[in-house]
């Protein structure tokens, strides 16, 4: 398993997705589930994974999903620097 760290040096970014969902007793009602991981822009296997899982095990029926992307880290903003705190 990669660290988060780890996962924003090889440019994974933190998707949210807002899932709206059919109840299967009460179709005409709406409910929300949020779903939060790191996941590759633009492709989002990670998402696209858990949604088949959802659409193969998980009864309610969805309706909508929004996602947002964010990149927490890009390869230009990391950099080695070599410093030293004292602290008394």
């Amino acid at each position: 398993m990669n660290t988060e760290m780890e996962l924003m040096l090889k440019g994974y970014g933190l998707t949210t997705a807002q899932i709206l969902y059919r109840l299967p007793d009460h179709p005409l009602l709406l409910q929300t589930y949020v779903w939060q991981h790191y996941d590759l822009a633009p492709d989002f296997p990670e998402m696209k994974g858990f949604l088949r899982f959802w659409q193969e095990k998980i009864e309610g029926p969805l309706h909508s999903v929004q996602y947002v992307h964010q990149k927490m880290i890009g390869s230009s903003e990391w950099r080695a620097l070599k410093g030293e705190f004292i602290l008394h």
